[in-house]
């Protein structure tokens, strides 16, 4: 009896082995036949999984962001129940963060995505911005429930903030990458803005029993 495939394992398989080519070689220079290798199946069956090498990079996209929100679901489950706002918004922040050998992957080769977007027209044609406007949703609805927990000082905009904090994590990972600062450099100036954004000290505290 024929070995029964399961189609949705394989086409994972081989957007992991295009995410590894990737890492490495950048995601400009990758074929099909260079997955094809790294997979260990020959390719026609890659073509027979993705017609063309756009559908290939756009799966490997989707494949890529559901990573990220396993990471992001792993390290909230780790902070315990009932976390709160601030230690959801920290566990998104720092799963971006290039601190390890899986993040280093996710952030290179996302950061690939978005610069080969501007230039092939078919990623351009694609809604490339849906992942990254998601994670603006989600930190603009975790810092509104902050507010309304009297958890973030009085004059943020959630809003900006939001804008502010992922522009922020983009930045800081890229400088890891590059060597500019270590990830735990990085990580402080990700806590120094936090503390800006939400309430914690004493001095806020009895602020808010004269209010």
């Amino acid at each position: 009896m024929p070995k029964r495939v399961d189609h949705a394992v394989r086409r994972a398989e081989i957007a992991e082995a295009l995410l590894r080519v990737a890492a490495r070689r950048g995601l400009h220079a990758v074929g099909m036949r260079d997955v094809a290798a790294e997979a260990g199946v020959s390719l026609r069956l890659v073509q027979y999984y993705f017609e063309t090498k756009e559908k290939l990079l756009l799966y490997g996209l989707q494949h890529l962001a559901e990573r990220f929100g396993e990471r992001v679901t792993a390290r909230v489950r780790a902070a315990g129940h009932d976390p709160g706002p601030r230690a959801v918004i920290e566990a998104m922040l720092m799963a971006a963060l290039p601190i390890d050998a899986e993040s280093r992957v996710f952030h290179l080769v996302y950061t690939s995505y978005a610069v080969l977007s501007v230039t092939d027209k078919v990623l351009a044609a694609q809604p490339f911005i849906t992942n990254p406007d998601a994670a603006e949703s989600a930190l603009v609805a975790l810092l509104r429930e902050a507010e309304d927990g009297d958890l973030i000082r009085p004059e943020v905009d959630a809003g900006l903030e939001a804008v502010s904090l992922l522009a922020m994590s983009a930045g800081l990972g890229t400088s890891i990458l590059v060597g500019q600062r270590s990830p735990e450099s990085a990580a402080t100036v990700m806590n120094h803005h936090l503390n800006r954004i939400f309430r914690g000290d004493l001095a806020d505290a009895e602020a808010r029993t004269q209010e």
